[in-house]
């Protein structure tokens, strides 16, 4: 018996179904059901929630959003190879177990959720993890049809989605990340919880949707960061330059000077140039 339910522990369900992880598909299964516990609650309170799961493998963490409560889990695994087990879960928690066999960066949840606010909690794929927030926080129309994203990354991805200017892990990911949400680092997990061990140490943020981000056109947006920050090192009057727009306008909408770099700047002097970017381009 595991930890936190009656079914059998990981490493014996890994053992009977023949389900060693593919680097491939970026798998790193988490096995401490203690561990993927303390994931599952760190989205708050599970009773009446819905959750969108992304990569569950041999199903730790959806064994621990079910046993905390979750009214319903929607699991989303690309790797055929994991559906007996998930369905073995779903045998144990009848009726709140949704598994849908999918590419993730190709699926829209929204459409199984009839109006219903969801929460996002999941070990995700490393080889996609970057690539699937992104899209999250890109989500038109804003706010977006979750109320909270509990996630793991590495260690180096999680401290570039919360970075402040003038750290040094600030960049494109972290002016779209705080633009439009609270984010924060809540703990680490070592590389000896996984099999087989990554070589990096990852870490779980959480994620709160900003319900009014301060007003601006997220592709403008997403243009004056790449531009500032694909040239880092430069000055904002250089590295503007590729918008094809005057860069002393856009510095001085932000009220800033045109000699600073990219990572000097907070979100909000981003989102101040993205809104004149987008004035400047209107008068055209």
């Amino acid at each position: 018996m595991s930890a936190i339910d009656d079914l059998p522990p990981l490493r014996e369900v890994i053992r009977q179904h023949a389900l060693s992880a593919r680097k491939s598909l970026g798998q790193n299964f988490l096995l401490d059901l203690n561990l993927t516990a303390r994931i599952a609650r760190a989205a708050g309170n599970l009773e009446d929630a819905t959750v969108i799961e992304v990569g569950p493998g041999p199903g730790g963490l959806t064994r621990a959003l079910l046993a905390l409560g979750a009214r319903r889990v929607i699991a989303v695994e690309r790797d055929e190879r994991a559906l007996p087990v998930l369905q073995e879960i779903s045998k144990r928690y009848p009726g709140r177990l949704e598994i849908v066999c999918a590419d993730a960066q190709h699926f829209d949840p929204r459409p199984l959720l009839g109006g219903v606010k969801a929460k996002i909690v999941a070990n995700l794929p490393y080889n996609i993890a970057t690539a699937l927030l992104i899209d999250w926080l890109s989500t038109e129309p804003w706010p977006p049809w979750y109320d909270m994203m509990v996630l793991m990354f590495q260690r180096e991805v999680a401290e570039r989605i919360v970075a402040r200017e003038n750290e040094e892990a600030y960049g494109r990911l972290a002016v779209l990340a705080n633009w439009r949400a609270e984010t924060k680092i809540l703990f680490d997990i070592s590389p000896a919880a996984f099999v087989p061990q990554p070589k990096v140490t990852s870490s779980v943020v959480r994620l709160v949707p900003r319900l009014e981000p301060q007003r601006c056109d997220r592709r403008a947006l997403e243009q004056v960061a790449a531009a500032a920050f694909g040239q880092r090192r430069k000055m904002l009057r250089q590295s503007l330059k590729s918008l094809a727009v005057e860069p002393a306008r856009l510095a001085a909408a932000a009220h800033v000077d045109p000699t600073r770099r990219a990572e000097t700047i907070p979100v909000s002097g981003f989102v101040a140039m993205a809104r004149e970017l987008t004035d400047i381009r209107q008068q055209k």
